[in-house]
């Protein structure tokens, strides 16, 4: 009987320290607190990963895998905090979704003041095109696709000339994003977005790989090695204290 009750005392200390973690993991699941980020083997780096759809205000239905920005923006926010965050690799497999979650999510990555690098892999379409060029450096995989294409309403949509000149300037902010965090020209993009032909009953273009480099969307295809070797790269030259490679 003593022996059971000395086992039960030293289980029981264990037991509590894990209490901490599954409540923390709780929290974040449920409300997206700041306090996310958790390094593993003392490395400096911190992966954040985009994968299926980018949920925004409306909440999608549960079987959709999905992003919801309520849990990457506080995420972001602790990842500048958080002195022993020295870089951030940023890995989308996204097909897209809401507009202003996912400008929301570029614009904060793009204001980081740590080295951040992305890589698409399998996909970067639609609004992920945004947060894939929204970082310090990009890669994309040979095989991995982005798809261009012009914005979508769902819902109510109101027949009058200010719903499209609404439509409009949404289009232009993505537009005026991605050109200013890549080496596409406007009238490149514009192209890209608004072809005839490359999609089945749509218009948009389907980029693959190497082609999203020679448009200037993506500074180099490779994969997680490459990624990584470049982001450690722009963290020792961030130590340094010298101009981050673009």
């Amino acid at each position: 009987m003593d022996t059971e009750k000395k086992m039960n005392e030293e289980t029981e200390p264990e037991e509590q320290a894990e209490n901490p973690q599954s409540s923390l993991m709780e929290k974040i699941q449920q409300l997206g607190q700041t306090n996310v980020p958790q390094l593993s083997n003392d490395s400096p780096v911190h992966c954040l990963t985009i994968i299926g759809q980018i949920e925004g205000h409306l909440q999608l239905p549960p079987q959709n895998k999905t992003t919801k920005y309520e849990h990457v923006i506080p995420q972001i926010v602790a990842i500048e905090q958080n002195p022993a965050i020295k870089g951030l690799l940023i890995v989308l497999n996204t097909v897209g979704g809401d507009v202003e979650a996912g400008l929301a999510i570029s614009e904060m990555l793009a204001s980081l003041s740590k080295p951040t690098v992305s890589i698409v892999l399998g996909g970067g379409h639609s609004i992920g095109v945004p947060i894939a060029v929204s970082c310090d450096y990009s890669f994309i995989a040979s095989t991995a696709t982005m798809t261009i294409h012009p914005i979508r309403l769902t819902g109510l949509v109101i027949g009058v000339p200010q719903s499209f000149e609404y439509l409009d300037k949404m289009q232009e902010r993505v537009v005026n994003f991605v050109t200013q965090h890549s080496s596409v020209t406007e009238e490149k993009f514009k192209e890209l977005m608004l072809a005839k032909g490359n999609l089945t009953r749509d218009i948009g273009t389907n980029v693959v790989g190497r082609d999203a480099v020679q448009y200037g969307l993506i500074k180099e295809v490779g994969g997680i090695g490459e990624a990584m070797k470049k982001l450690n790269e722009l963290i020792a030259a961030n130590e340094q204290g010298g101009a981050m490679i673009q």
